[in-house]
């Protein structure tokens, strides 16, 4: 064999008790798996103690374009993540023609950078999948983007789809699900995705889970509307058939605290009933999306100029203000914001340097200005691309829903931005440490097997997730001791602590500590995984 692991303490993902044993690594797989001492290779590695577990599968990635741009991809690969779930919030780059994806390019600037130069030489889904295949250091599936169809098909207009507008978002889906993709995502919050219907998502769904993909939807609401917003959710997969996967599945904002338990009876109760179920969620309270996020939808519609000609018209402003700031916009999940809790943490124009890391309150009190009016003068000087940090979370909730049994381990994490928040860094280790090791909220078998054996059931994956003899050798290795995030809010670009090993595909993508710059990732196919 190429490689003995010997003497590791093997968490499997399945959650079964950890057990000492030696695993063999041999052309990209897991060869054999014995006893302790009982397998030779051409080379051997002393786990003296470490934890072997599978690869960490993150199941909600913003990484679409920065794995791309920055191949070595430090943030994920430090952190043990081997698999990567992209084309997340209904929002990204394929497919596209050249007006949505210049359109797209804009929009998402603030999630994902729009680095010069870079080489955007794809318009299909397959294409995109094919440009991963040329060298990337995670295994990466994707999710197609209906904020992204919806815009192929009718645009920016906030109305229903006609009838041959829903044919064509459905040929675009059975398309991009033949070419490899493994469901579809929404953006139910963001435009031009929330101006689809229930009925849309319905028949968007039955389409999906007729080819065997899941729904994986950012739902309309995470503040007052929540609990309905995830009902919603529930109706489209029963009414659809479609297996259902709840991005970023949090409780936030005032009006939430200690309510998770009521969406946790939702869940179980469509459960009981039969629904295929899952979720995600990351171990932080605050949120992190675009500052323009917070818009009522209505502002949105015809896209990004006709949004920036209604922050220019002081008439316009007033009525946005009104419904932010008094009525809660659709766009702030119905809450009124409490911009104390809206901190800048990224911009694209020089001139806005100073924003980042204070609150958007506490930028206008230093400017002397009505905080509205900073808000929208920085969003026109932005032409929107500007990131923020809300900090609305709950921390009952945070541990309650990652007790749950169909719950798995999504990051969420933007990579750039001056002070991206810190989940893009540290997710992974922060479930080891804080809530295995500090708090004791999961144990230590059973949090491996949230963050590896589950994501992979959800995602199909026929060989990836367990460390089993025949699957691929996606692993890694971590001191349960003193695996530790580094990555904070101050300094959030921090290489995890405690993971010294991290296998991709058998190849080391992380050797002593060290980055190799190893790219032995590629895309994950809908066709490489089970239809079960």
């Amino acid at each position: 064999m190429d490689l003995v692991i010997s003497g590791a303490r093997i968490a499997d993902g399945t959650g079964a008790p950890i057990e000492t044993g030696d695993v063999g690594i041999d052309g990209g797989r897991i060869a054999a798996i014995g006893a302790p001492g009982s397998l030779s290779g051409r080379k051997k590695l002393d786990a003296d103690g470490l934890v072997l577990a599978p690869g960490f599968i993150d199941m909600h990635s913003h990484s679409d374009i920065q794995v791309l741009a920055q191949p070595d991809h430090l943030a994920k690969v430090s952190q043990g993540v081997t698999t990567e779930v992209l084309g997340q919030d209904g929002l990204s780059y394929a497919p596209v023609d050249d007006s949505t994806l210049a359109a797209l390019r804009a929009q998402l600037a603030g999630w994902n950078d729009d680095p010069p130069g870079f080489d955007w030489n794809w318009r299909s889904v397959g294409e995109y999948l094919d440009r991963l295949d040329q060298g990337i250091a995670v295994n990466a599936a994707y999710l197609i983007p209906q904020g992204s169809v919806r815009m192929l098909a009718v645009g920016f207009d906030d109305r229903p789809a006609t009838e041959d507008e829903l044919n064509r978002m459905r040929e675009l889906l059975v398309t991009g699900l033949a070419e490899g993709a493994v469901g579809m995502s929404s953006g139910l919050t963001y435009t031009p995705g929330m101006y689809a219907s229930t009925e849309e998502l319905v028949d968007l769904c039955a389409v999906v889970g007729a080819h065997g993909g899941y729904y994986s939807p950012h739902h309309r609401s995470y503040g007052a509307g929540a609990l309905e917003a995830f009902a919603e959710m529930v109706d489209v997969s029963r009414r659809s058939g479609c297996p259902l996967h709840l991005a970023h599945a949090t409780m936030n904002f005032s009006v939430n605290k200690g309510r998770a338990p009521e969406l946790l009876a939702l869940l179980d109760d469509a459960l009981a009933d039969g629904c295929d179920i899952s979720l995600d969620t990351y171990p932080y309270l605050p949120g992190a999306t675009y500052l323009s996020a917070l818009l009522p939808s209505w502002s949105a519609e015809g896209g990004l100029e006709a949004t920036l000609d209604r922050l220019a018209d002081p008439g316009t402003r007033e009525r946005i203000r009104v419904e932010i700031e008094e009525t809660g916009s659709d766009g702030a999940h119905g809450v009124p914001i409490d911009w104390e809790a809206i901190e800048i943490n990224g911009v694209r124009n020089p001139d806005n340097a100073h924003l980042v890391g204070h609150s958007v309150a506490e930028s206008a009190r230093r400017a002397g200005r009505p905080v509205s009016e900073l808000y929208f003068d920085v969003l026109i000087s932005e032409r929107l691309g500007t990131s923020c940090l809300m900090h609305v979370g709950h921390e009952e909730n945070v541990q309650a829903i990652m007790r749950h049994v169909t719950h798995t381990g999504g990051s969420d994490g933007l990579l750039v931005g001056a002070r991206p928040h810190p989940r893009a860094w540290g997710t992974f280790p922060r479930y080891l440490a804080r809530y295995v090791r500090e708090l004791g909220v999961l144990d230590l078998a059973d949090c491996v097997a949230h963050l590896t054996g589950r994501a992979a059931k959800r995602l199909r994956l026929a060989d990836r997730g367990l460390v089993r003899q025949g699957y691929a050798a996606d692993l890694v290795l971590f001191d349960p001791d003193t695996v530790t995030d580094t990555a904070t809010f101050d300094e959030p670009r921090q290489q995890a602590g405690g993971i010294p090993y991290v296998f991709v595909n058998g190849v080391a993508a992380i050797d002593g500590g060290r980055a190799t710059g190893a790219l032995a990732g590629h895309s994950l196919r809908k066709r490489e995984s089970t239809t079960t």
